[in-house]
């Protein structure tokens, strides 16, 4: 709010009739006028209170700052010179700069509430700001790979050497990242499985790197046949590796995991999808859940599941391989 200060008849007047304007809401007129109080009176750091306050409803952010330093050097000791930038500061989102500031006016004024209220909600406005920049953060700079090595030791020990099973990991972690950032923009994934083809061997006219299987869960029918097509495909196409992306939602635990009903879900009701890797000697299975958090959908890091317990599909990878 404006203040009003006891002055000479012209700067009260002027002063006074920029108060009025302020208060109606028309606060182009009322720094205007705060303008002309000042040229009357260059020294008066109320009339810079006031314009700075003013310029801040108009959200010309930088005169106000300018209006609110120049309040605090005329009185470095009134609170409302702070007040002013704080709040000025709070609007520009400079949340650290705000609270100093608003900390500052606090030491010339412990009695106040209205700053007392304000440092308690810049606290959490920057806590608010900071964990809004980790999410997007975590939602921009996706790696999979680094939550994969005990995969990777796992086909270290059943393949060798990294230069023989490289393609097929470099293909998993695609696949993987592909599907989040598919979540993190839409909110969902579509139910494929994608293949890793020879590209000597596979006649591509035939064959496609992707199949859709969305109506695979449908029935116990439909599931039934799918995976067989599936495992025919990826002999008949010389895959060498195989992975299923599925969301939750469109999963029907009895019928996909038969016999498995009567197990507990132990990873909460989170949303989120699958992902199911098939190799001849290689076969994992995770659990990729989300939430939102600040407006944002954000994936969590996959969770390994039991691959007897919870395979979305039965095996596929039995005759194809590396």
């Amino acid at each position: 709010m404006a203040e009003a200060e006891a002055g000479s008849t012209v700067e009260m007047s002027l002063k006074d009739k920029g108060n009025e304007f302020f208060k109606a809401g028309n606060y182009l007129k009322a720094a205007a006028l705060y303008t002309q109080a000042i040229k009357q009176d260059p020294s008066n750091p109320t009339l810079y209170s006031n314009r700075a306050a003013a310029f801040l409803n108009l959200v010309k952010l930088n005169k106000a700052l300018a209006d609110a330093e120049t309040t605090i050097t005329l009185n470095p000791q009134w609170e409302k010179g702070y007040f002013r930038k704080g709040c000025i500061l709070e609007a520009m989102e400079r949340y650290d700069d705000a609270l100093s500031v608003f900390q500052t006016a606090l030491q010339y004024n412990p009695q106040s509430a209205e700053v007392s209220r304000k440092i308690k909600r810049i606290s959490q406005l920057a806590k608010d700001k900071k964990r809004a920049q980790e999410v997007e953060n975590l939602r921009s700079n996706i790696d999979m790979a680094k939550h994969l090595d005990a995969l990777k030791s796992e086909m270290s020990e059943k393949y060798g050497s990294e230069e023989c099973w490289k393609d097929v990991f470099s293909f998993l972690v695609e696949t993987m990242e592909a599907a989040v950032k598919s979540w993190h923009e839409t909110s969902k994934v579509d139910a494929k499985v994608y293949f890793l083809l020879d590209k000597e061997k596979t006649d591509t006219e035939k064959y496609a790197p992707v199949v859709n299987i969305d109506k695979a869960f449908e029935s116990p029918h439909t599931h039934s046949n799918c995976f067989s097509f599936l495992r025919q495909y990826a002999e008949d196409s010389f895959s060498s590796a195989a992975c299923l992306v599925a969301p939750k939602s469109i999963i029907s635990y009895p019928q996909v995991w038969k016999g498995q009903g009567s197990r507990k879900w132990k990873h909460g009701q989170h949303d989120g999808f699958f992902v199911q890797f098939e190799l001849p000697l290689v076969r994992k299975i995770w659990f990729i859940s989300s939430s939102n958090e600040k407006g944002q959908t954000l994936c969590r890091d996959p969770e390994v599941l039991d691959i007897n317990a919870h395979e979305v599909v039965p095996l596929l990878a039995k005759k194809y391989g590396l």
